[in-house]
């Protein structure tokens, strides 16, 4: 085994361990913490002042609040670092994936990261930050400490945390929206589409590396973690929030990282399969910032379409209790073949991506066949893995460049 691969094992082992360590203090120390609820950032230290202004670009911190009390921070950049006039351009929502957050589009210099080519390009930008995210622990009511507050799964991102999102910019800006979603940003876009949710707000959609069926997968890491039922382990532990990010990893990280002959491009391969592109100062930068937090439960219903290779709602496992949520003893599954023909999308995979591995993206490809053809652009980067699509240097010129030329003609 090279070092590179076994220092990946080690992290992890501390990444779960630390993570269970971390829920199981929160959740005796909740009662003396359960009126404290938790409120959205300042503007002084939100992205825009983080990762945005310092690099000369305009940007408004917003908030929105979802129908179930989530309150969710967005980053708005509404003209490019030339300037222009606010409020006449296209908007354009980005969604990142699992245990990310919004910094995801902002993560490589101003002219490669694809928020600020949008903006620079002549698009109104705003940048989504899931529920449990760093900038979006807010609720009405509910404080992080309690359990409650992590009783989610990609589901509510559907049912909640898009069309709020989605009727925010919608009102802000008076127009129809585009889209772009990387990994599981494209799982909640694809299943609100299936449902006819979101149309009237929206443009098109691009969706780069796209997570929708999962069983074939090729990921050693989440095979292995699904098919040993890691997250259902720690969830019925009673530990509510799946955080794989503490300070003494990342310090460990980065430690790790900084020794001479280490290369921790590596350590991303045996989550996301082998990257092309990325500049190993990247990976500094990423663990600045990520991973973020999720839900457990959300780990548990991913784990679950690994198994099974459906894209279902979550399963209870128990009858009654799908019953009870869904009023069927098995959960609904979301039908992509009922995504409208003539909605135009923006499709590009990569050959090496171990996530959103090929055999998956054809399945997805094959329930799309009945679409308009001059409605669904397909890109194939026969040498992109999963981070590529937000990190690679040359992510501009391959995807972003192609991807703003399919807005233009939308």
């Amino acid at each position: 085994m090279e070092v590179a691969d076994s220092v990946t094992c080690i992290l992890l082992l501390i990444l779960f361990c630390g993570s269970a360590a971390g829920n199981r203090k929160a959740l005796y120390s909740f009662k003396a913490q359960e009126n404290a609820i938790a409120m959205a950032p300042s503007s002084d230290n939100g992205i825009c002042k983080s990762m945005v202004e310092t690099h000369g670009y305009d940007c408004e911190e917003h908030t929105v609040t979802t129908q179930d009390g989530y309150i969710l921070s967005m980053q708005r950049i509404p003209v490019g670092r030339s300037g222009g006039t606010p409020g006449n351009r296209p908007p354009v929502l980005l969604q990142h994936g699992i245990l990310m957050d919004g910094i995801t589009w902002l993560l490589l210099p101003p002219e490669q990261s694809l928020a600020f080519v949008l903006s620079d390009n002549g698009y109104d930008v705003w940048i989504a930050n899931s529920r449990g995210t760093k900038y979006s622990k807010g609720h009405k009511s509910l404080s992080p400490k309690d359990p409650a507050y992590w009783d989610w799964s990609w589901d509510e991102l559907v049912a909640y945390d898009l069309p709020a999102t989605f009727q925010y910019i919608y009102d802000q800006t008076g127009q129809k929206l585009h889209y772009v979603g990387h990994s599981q940003g494209i799982l909640i876009a694809l299943a609100a589409l299936s449902k006819d949710q979101l149309l009237n707000m929206l443009r098109s959609a691009a969706l780069l590396c796209p997570i929708a069926y999962m069983g074939q997968m090729t990921s050693p890491l989440a095979k292995n973690a699904a098919d040993n039922f890691i997250a259902e382990a720690v969830y019925w532990l009673g530990l509510s929030e799946f955080d794989p990010r503490g300070d003494a990893v990342v310090n460990l990280l980065k430690d790790i990282c900084s020794k001479p002959g280490i290369d921790c491009t590596n350590l991303l391969t045996s989550f996301t399969g082998q990257n092309c592109c990325l500049n190993s100062s990247i990976v500094n930068i990423f663990l600045d910032h990520e991973p973020q937090p999720s839900a457990t439960k959300n780990m548990v219903h991913l784990a679950q379409m690994i198994r099974q290779g459906t894209i279902k709602m979550y399963d209870y496992i128990d009858e009654v209790e799908n019953m009870k949520h869904y009023g069927q003893a098995t959960p609904p599954a979301y039908n992509m073949t009922s995504i409208p023909n003539d909605f135009p999308v923006f499709l590009s995979y990569g050959g090496e991506d171990a996530l959103s591995d090929v055999n998956d993206v054809k399945l997805l490809l094959g329930s799309l066949k009945d679409h308009d053809g001059d409605k669904l652009v397909v890109q194939y980067r026969y040498d992109y893995a999963h981070a590529d699509y937000v990190m690679a240097e040359n992510a501009k010129q391959d995807v972003y460049d192609p991807l703003i030329a399919f807005f233009r003609l939308q």
